[in-house]
């Protein structure tokens, strides 16, 4: 079955940087949509980045576009997400998310992937 383990989390100051790491299996990594999203206490999970299945098409949110890369390495299996100028709101529980399908941002921002991780938690402070 697909399993999307997350890693790289921790604590750092504002400004730092920090690169996030999901390991995928269960499914054709080449054919699938990667995306993170957060959660931060008391708010709602948001998105924040996707890219496509070669990496053609990336979407980030406003809120991260120009501090964030999302990138994916086919070989490894693996999406990343490098994060920097880190700002205390970008602290939350980061999750991998992957879709079978491309459904395009505005999709992506309402209702999400298919399948998500546990989550790796990343904290920030000022």
């Amino acid at each position: 079955q697909v399993q999307l383990v997350e890693s790289g989390g921790g604590l750092v100051q504002a400004g730092d940087s920090l690169r996030l790491s999901c390991a995928a299996s269960g499914f054709t990594f080449s054919y699938y949509v990667m995306g993170w999203f957060r959660q931060a206490p008391g708010k709602e999970r948001e998105f924040v980045a996707a890219i496509r299945w070669n990496g053609d098409i990336t979407y980030y949110s406003d809120s991260v576009k120009g501090r964030f890369t999302i990138s994916r390495a086919i070989a490894g299996n693996t999406v990343f997400l490098e994060m920097n100028s880190l700002r205390p709101e970008d602290a939350a529980v980061y999750y991998c998310a992957a879709d079978s399908n491309w459904r395009g941002s505005d999709y992506y921002l309402r209702y999400g992937m298919n399948y998500w991780g546990k989550g790796t938690l990343v904290t920030v402070s000022s």
